[in-house]
């Protein structure tokens, strides 16, 4: 009798600890949340694009056509002029990388010396770039086209149209271990290509975007929906995780630093920060 008790405990115990191992199980697949922090003001800075050395961020101003540097409280620690509309601009290896709207270049800055990247055609208006070691990606935006270097080859993809594999403005762009994230700006998307330059996946088509500027891609890929003030958060199959909107005022660009999202915003002068 007592041993048939001590079973009925011992059952109850495994049961217990099966349900809450399964609670556990699902808690972590739950995704975690942004929640919105606050706003830090930039001083007549009008962000079009942003990245961070490590330390802290670098701003394309593309209204007063320079580079501004702040901490990572917005706060103005060195200013670069003579940029003609610096647009998405990106970061490797202490090197921005700097699209120049105003005259089709992309100039790289090192030690505050500059000079243009070479490149195998020409550019019309290019607004973003990312450099991960070798490779190069470049939206070309009234070309309507992404320019690619894979560490041994130029390549381009993309023209302009609505259909997949076809784009519409691009402005910003992310190189991934085996893809290519576009913001596909005027298609209000955001599209997805392999390395080969073949069109995979487009994101965001439901979601009502107007205007789709800046990009992130970590496990999750995250776009600016500059007209609608809006941030929008995906899984990596497309499926819509979160939409922020608190402080935001013409979003432009964002990128996730050390559980933080960091948005400019182009009309508002200004970061909004969200914790996870």
């Amino acid at each position: 009798m007592k041993e048939q008790k001590n079973r009925k405990v011992m059952k109850k115990i495994a049961m217990s600890l099966g349900i809450l191992m399964l609670l556990l199980v699902a808690c972590q697949k739950t995704p975690k949340t942004f929640k919105y922090q606050q706003n830090l003001s930039l001083d007549k800075v009008s962000p079009i694009g942003f990245d961070y050395d490590g330390k802290n961020f670098w701003i394309a101003d593309g209204d007063h056509n320079r580079l501004v540097k702040t901490d990572l409280e917005g706060k103005t620690l060195e200013v670069q002029d003579g940029f003609e509309r610096p647009m998405h601009l990106a970061i490797d290896q202490q090197k921005i990388y700097v699209p120049e709207y105003g005259s089709d270049t992309i100039q790289i800055v090192e030690n505050q010396q500059r000079k243009a990247l070479e490149l195998s055609d020409s550019l019309d208006a290019p607004a973003g770039i990312d450099v991960v070691g070798k490779e190069i990606a470049i939206a070309d935006f009234y070309n309507h086209r992404i320019v690619y270097f894979d560490g041994s080859r130029w390549i381009s993809f993309g023209k302009e149209g609505k259909k997949q594999g076809e784009l519409y403005y691009p402005t910003d762009v992310q190189i991934m271990p085996n893809k290519i994230y576009v913001a596909d700006a005027y298609n209000n998307r955001v599209q997805v290509f392999d390395k080969q330059g073949k069109s995979v996946q487009t994101i965001g088509f439901k979601q009502g975007i107007n205007a789709a500027t800046g990009i992130f891609v970590d496990d999750h890929i995250y776009t600016t929906d500059f007209e609608n003030n809006r941030v929008l958060i995906f899984d990596q199959e497309g499926n819509l995780l979160q939409e922020l909107k608190e402080g935001l005022n013409k979003p432009t660009d964002l990128l996730v630093l050390n559980d933080r999202l960091y948005v400019c915003n182009y009309k508002g002068q200004s970061f909004s920060v969200f914790k996870r």
